[in-house]
C-alpha cells in the first residue's frame, strides 16, 4: 500500500523515489529521494494517504457477502420475485455490516 500512497505525491516527476536498502523492505524509514527535486512526503503524509486508500473493513465484509455477479445477473434476466429476493439479501448483508 505504500507504493499506490506515494504515487500522490510529486506526481510530476518519474521515479522521484527508491530504497536505501532493498533487503530492509518497501517501509518508509527505507525510502530515499532518487529525483533531487522532488520533495520527500512526512511519514505522516503517507499514513494519511494509505489510510484514505485503505478499503474500511465493513466494505470488505460485504463485499465478501454479497450475493455472486452471476447471481446478480439471472435476477435481472429473470426480474419478477428473483430480484425482490436478491435485494432482500443484499439488504440483510448491508444490515450485518452497516457503515459506521
Amino acid at each position: 500500500m505504500l507504493q499506490q500512497a506515494l504515487a500522490f505525491f510529486n506526481t510530476d516527476k518519474h521515479q522521484w523515489y527508491g530504497w536505501i536498502n532493498l533487503e530492509d523492505g518497501e517501509v518508509y524509514s527505507n525510502l530515499k529521494l532518487n529525483d533531487e527535486t522532488a520533495i520527500m512526503p512526512t511519514e505522516e503524509e503517507v499514513n494519511a494517504k494509505i489510510a484514505e486508500l485503505t478499503i474500511p473493513e465493513w466494505s470488505l465484509n460485504r463485499q465478501a457477502e454479497y450475493p455472486s455477479l452471476q447471481d446478480c445477473i439471472h435476477a435481472l434476466l429473470d426480474g419478477g420475485d428473483t430480484l425482490t429476493d436478491l435485494q432482500a439479501q443484499r439488504q440483510v448483508v448491508k444490515d450485518n455490516h452497516p457503515k459506521p
